[in-house]
């Protein structure tokens, strides 16, 4: 039986579209994603992904399967997501996904994190990417499911 995945994260989410898009999909995960947010650090651009990256790896549990979400990570496709879903979930162990703040994670977190998890070339606010990872889980256990929310036979 898998725990209740963890979604790390850098900033406070304020209300507004990105937290009613998150909102949205993250109450249709089973279970939803659990959300430990880390305030955003003042700096320089290297010592904000340093301080950043320390609160983020302290609030990483032990042994919690990491998941960095990082513009240089994987781009599955919607069924390879839903596979590695599968697999990390029956690991045993938190599944935790990292998103990092306006300067992105920090080389410490990246070197921790398990699997490095892309939405893709282009740049997301680092807001927007809850909302869009929260769909993409959801679309991976619909699809483990069988259940027709994810059409494969469209692009």
């Amino acid at each position: 039986m898998s725990r209740a995945p963890l979604l790390l994260a850098v900033g406070r989410l304020k209300p507004g579209p990105e937290a009613a898009l998150f909102a949205q999909h993250n109450a249709r995960l089973r279970p939803p994603l659990t959300v430990k947010e880390i305030p955003e650090a003042r700096g320089s651009a290297a010592e904000i992904r340093r301080r950043e990256g320390a609160a983020l790896l302290a609030a990483l549990p032990e042994g919690a399967l990491a998941v960095a979400m990082d513009l240089g990570g994987a781009t599955p496709d919607s069924e390879e997501l839903a596979a590695l879903t599968a697999k990390w979930e029956e690991s045993g162990r938190v599944v935790a996904f990292v998103i990092g703040g306006a300067e992105g994670l920090d080389p410490s977190v990246l070197a921790r994190a398990e699997h490095k998890l892309s939405l893709g070339r282009l740049t997301w606010p680092h807001f927007l990417v809850r909302g869009l990872l929260a769909e993409q889980l959801y679309r991976a256990q619909a699809i483990r499911a069988g259940h027709p929310y994810h059409r494969a036979w469209r692009p």
